[in-house]
């Protein structure tokens, strides 16, 4: 029971982070594509809306956590004050400086934030929280 569970909660965070990455890629486009603007503010503005989508969800229905939200917020801040320079800087001089593909390299970056946020998401930001919230006792009221 727990594994099905551990899977539809991994399930969960794949259809919750695709739409923050449709959000992302989205805004990204058309930042990219009306300003002009070099890739780096871009991708860091479209990495901030997506962030903030994937949180708000993750946080709600996937992990289900009653935890407090500020310290929630801080520790993905945390997680974001390593990812969004490193991913921002890599990603610029690969475009920038490879000339690689744009969304190629901004797709690149949305796969390795899905799987370290959730390895990161489990074991730091959600520990000992996980399925404590209204909505996690409601399903456990139906279960019994």
């Amino acid at each position: 029971m727990k594994d099905k569970k551990e899977i539809w909660r991994a399930v969960k965070f794949l259809l919750f982070s695709a739409s923050a990455g449709i959000i992302e890629m989205g805004s990204f486009a058309l930042l990219n594509e009306l300003t002009h603007w070099s890739y780096w503010p871009c991708y860091l503005i479209a990495l901030v809306l997506s962030v903030l989508w994937n949180f708000t969800l993750n946080r709600k229905f996937t992990f289900r956590s009653a935890n407090n939200v500020p310290v929630a917020m801080l520790k993905v801040a945390l997680y974001y004050a390593v990812f969004t320079p490193l991913s921002t800087v890599l990603g610029n001089w690969l475009v920038e400086g490879l000339g690689w593909n744009e969304y190629l390299v901004t797709a690149l970056n949305m796969i390795l934030n899905f799987v370290t946020e959730y390895l990161y998401d489990t074991f730091v930001v959600f520990r000992g929280s996980i399925d404590t919230n209204d909505v996690a006792q409601k399903a456990n009221k139906k279960a019994r």
